[in-house]
């Protein structure tokens, strides 16, 4: 079965403060061919909250892609990255780093944390819609990805 046949929704979440970086990555995924059904929180420590479903996040879905902001409130991503794939329940989780960030610094360190991809956002719209929808494309149309567990 192919995932636009699913009969679930794909779960992405969305860890980004930046209202505008929001609003264009759920418009891109509203326009994909994909079912998904984005969640967002605004900083990291909603993040691991929402991850680890805890407080307000207890009936939260496991999203099946988390797309991740380097520069947050609260903990940053970089943090974030590191609790998730050192976390056995939840480090299987593909984690995209969507982040401004070009540094090389920043890249490595990614990496070094296991992130399964470092995409810079694009300054043009129609650039930003192209990443956001490739990226979803990528993870569930060509990627396996192992079962939810």
């Amino acid at each position: 079965m192919c995932a636009t046949q699913s009969v679930r929704p794909i779960e992405i979440l969305l860890v980004e403060d930046n209202q505008g970086d929001v609003d264009l990555t759920r418009e891109a995924l509203e326009q994909s061919k994909i079912y998904n059904q984005l969640s967002v929180v605004n900083d990291g420590v909603e993040a691991i909250e929402f991850l680890r479903r805890k407080g307000k996040y207890v009936h939260a879905s496991r999203p099946d892609l988390v797309l991740l902001d380097l520069n947050l409130p609260k903990k940053d991503g970089r943090e974030v990255l590191a609790e998730i794939k050192s976390d056995d329940n939840l480090k299987r989780i593909p984690v995209v780093v969507l982040t401004s960030s070009k540094a090389e610094e920043d890249i490595l360190k990614s990496y070094n944390l296991h992130a399964n991809s470092y995409v810079t956002k694009p300054m043009d719209l129609g650039q930003f819609f192209k990443v956001v929808q490739s990226i979803e494309e990528f993870w569930f149309t060509i990627v396996m990805l192992p079962p939810k567990e």
